[in-house]
């Protein structure tokens, strides 16, 4: 059954796309990544294609579709009061029921939602939502309400921050847990009436730094439904921003190279920015990634050194003035006065959520790029593992692995050198290689002739301690320009690796790849096996296994579970799921596991027209690769998060309503507050009506 959006796909597209070909808005663009794909991809460096590494192999060895699917959608706008707004939604249709319930995979027993762009969370029938936090809400006692009109850093630094993009929960007391939350980036048009953007003011500039950051805000769980509500007051909520103490620990603490006016020590570093993604620790941290820090700072031009320019357009830093112009009301932000400023943001940065006076600390043992993601498994032997990805067209993915093991328990011994377990350890970069003839990998997305795009991989050692494992660079340079160390080495050149998740069922690890639109084009790495598409819009996923499926190991097999896309397009793949049984699927960004083994995606930028959503795949049995979509989000907004429980899922609706042309005058979106408000970035929690578990 074909599912026909509200508008013709092609004024959707002429429309709403941005440069970065998705359904990106321009202004998104802008503001979240300061235009990356807008300009040259960083890496202009001439690895080995993947091409080269198989032929060298080889001679060593001699229009939207929904899944067929019957059946209402559910639609509810979800306010900070909850209340239901109507709108028309196509309907999916079922693929199969059994005493009138959908059948299938244990998790993903629900009735899809077909693709829309209707101004509301749209979530799967049966399923009911209400907004948990949103920008402004108070976290402290005696904080002011929300008010577009008058807003200060002051009130700012007391409430819930601006666009929301990692979620987490942790345990606390009975119905009560703590939510972190990292705020990625502000997008001043939408927050401020009568905006300039190039003559900010110094009330404006201070808001957005108290904005950004991160917030630890304790949550009552309702036992009588999935919602949960804020305790304002908690004596453990937190706000931590751009003008919060942070320590940077691990071999680069102290290095010149991050020594400014301000901090000569190089050992305390002000604010984190523009955290996409993360992950929780086995013993209870959080850990948050700082992604496309680079458009923050200004007047890159201005540098003369050719080592320092170099490093700087590695990590895209170039130009003037920056966006945002906070070059105007700080120095820090101005490279030509602090020309290091730059080389202390990039990191992963772990934060204590159980001690609301405690250090937030940068580990640049994790080393430094667009980080999205920082997710941990243990190894066999007791060590942690932590894996990421670097977000820009054309980088690599990693893996850190410490030296020491992690101690369990609860006491004060176990928890201090649990804290110190990432200032110790080897980090490594991937290199794919397929196991199919270069002339089977066309560019098109057609399969080999094995069926599948798969193959082997090495995990390549950059640097262990103080020890450099890349010639020409010190183990702190490697650190601080681990860009630089992955081409030194010959990693694979990837499509934008943003969110990284292993299975807590079987070790198996989830490679979000967004898209790539450049893959191909004149001047740059044409397709490879582990990047099968040019021009890929739509991205794909990859699934990763070790060898023994230890996260020590520095071997493992490969292959894509999913080429995303409409599935009437030949190029798409669903881990060999017949096509017409299953959702439309563009742009995967955030991933995560629910209790049954599945893998649930949010999409960020859908290039197939319909607004971004949230999708569950079966990644094992029968039904592998059916993928699901369980729920959209509103205009301009894309979905971040996810967190899927037994009885809820929760999702971050980041930047709704941020279109091209909008303001806090004419919004783009209604949602979450309607008519006469704008829209605000918000948590949302789902569950079922009937009290049931998700998907069962």
């Amino acid at each position: 059954m074909t599912i026909r959006p509200e508008r013709p796909l092609l004024q959707i597209i002429e429309a709403d796309m941005s440069p970065c070909s998705t359904g990106r808005a321009a202004l998104t663009c802008r503001y979240r990544c300061g235009d990356a794909c807008a300009h040259e991809a960083p890496n202009v460096t001439d690895n080995p294609t993947f091409a080269d590494v198989v032929e060298e192999a080889i001679s060593r060895r001699g229009v939207l579709r929904a899944g067929a699917v019957l059946g209402a959608v559910a639609v509810v706008g979800a306010g900070s009061m909850g209340s239901p707004v109507a709108a028309a939604v196509p309907a999916a249709t079922k693929t199969g029921a059994r005493n009138g319930h959908p059948t299938g995979t244990k998790g993903l027993r629900f009735d899809p939602v077909a693709p829309n762009v209707v101004d509301a969370v749209v979530t799967a029938p049966g399923h009911d939502q209400k907004v948990v936090i949103s920008w402004g809400d108070p976290l402290f006692s005696g904080t002011p309400a929300f008010d577009v009109q008058h807003q200060s850093a002051d009130r700012q630094k007391r409430q819930f921050g601006f666009n929301n993009d990692f979620l987490g929960l942790l345990p606390y007391a009975r119905s009560t847990r703590l939510m972190v939350v990292n705020h990625e980036y502000t997008s001043e048009t939408l927050m401020y009436p009568g905006y300039d953007a190039a003559n900010p003011t110094r009330a404006q500039v201070e808001t957005s730094w108290a904005a950004h950051g991160l917030s630890v805000v304790a949550v009552k769980e309702n036992l009588r439904d999935g919602s949960l509500e804020p305790i304002v007051g908690h004596r453990m909520n937190r706000r931590i921003h751009t003008t919060s103490e942070f320590a940077l620990t691990g071999p680069v603490a102290g290095h010149p190279l991050v020594r400014t006016t301000a901090d000569p020590s190089g050992r305390t570093a002000l604010g984190t920015l523009n955290n996409c993604s993360g992950g929780l620790t086995p013993w209870g941290s959080w850990l948050t990634a700082e992604e496309n820090f680079n458009q923050y700072f200004a007047n890159a031009a201005s540098v003369t050194d050719p080592q320092l320019a170099k490093r700087l357009a590695r990590y895209g830093i170039t130009g003037t003035a920056s966006e945002r112009k906070w070059e105007r009301f700080d120095d820090r932000f101005d490279l030509a006065k602090e020309p290091n400023e730059a080389n202390r943001f990039g990191w992963i940065v772990e934060i204590d959520p159980y001690d609301p006076r405690s250090t937030p600390r940068k580990r640049t043992a994790l080393g430094r790029f667009k980080h999205e993601a920082a997710q941990p498994r243990i190894t066999s032997d007791g060590r942690v593992a932590v894996y990421m990805g670097d977000d820009e067209r054309f980088d690599y993915f990693y893996k850190f692995v410490s030296s020491d093991k992690v101690r369990h328990g609860g006491s004060k011994a176990a928890r201090e050198h649990n804290f110190d377990l990432l200032d110790h350890g080897t980090l490594y970069v991937a290199r794919f290689t397929g196991d199919s003839p270069v002339d089977q990998i066309d560019g098109t997305g057609k399969l080999p002739s094995d069926g599948q795009f798969d193959g082997k991989g090495e995990w390549i050692p950059l640097v262990s301690g103080q020890r450099s494992h890349v010639p020409g660079m010190t183990a702190e340079e490697v650190l601080l320009f681990t860009r630089l160390a992955g081409d030194a080495v010959g990693a694979t050149k990837m499509d934008r690796p943003e969110d990284v998740e292993p299975s807590p069922q079987t070790g198996a690890v989830y490679i979000a790849l967004t898209n790539n639109s450049n893959r191909g084009a004149a001047g740059a790495a044409g397709a490879d096996e582990a990047n099968p598409r040019k021009s890929n819009k739509n991205g794909h996923v990859i699934e990763l296994v070790e060898r023994h499926r230890d996260s020590a190991a520095t071997e493992f097999a490969w292959n894509i579970l999913l080429v995303c896309g409409d599935p009437a397009d030949p190029s798409t793949y669903f881990g060999g799921y017949p096509k017409e049984d299953v959702s439309p699927i563009s742009c995967p960004d955030n991933v995560a596991f629910d209790p049954y083994g599945n893998l649930w995606i949010s999409t960020d930028g859908n290039a197939l027209g319909s607004h971004d959503g949230l999708f569950g795949v079966a990644v094992e049995g029968p039904e592998r690769g059916r993928t699901r979509q369980f729920l959209t989000v509103p205009t301009g907004a894309e979905t971040c998060g996810p967190l899927i429980e037994r009885d809820r899922v929760m999702v971050c609706v980041q930047h709704p309503g941020e279109k091209d042309g909008a303001t806090v005058e004419k919004p783009a979106s209604i949602w979450p507050d309607g008519p006469g408000r704008v829209p605000r970035p918000s948590v949302v929690a789902v569950w079922r009506k009937d009290g049931h578990r998700i998907g069962v």
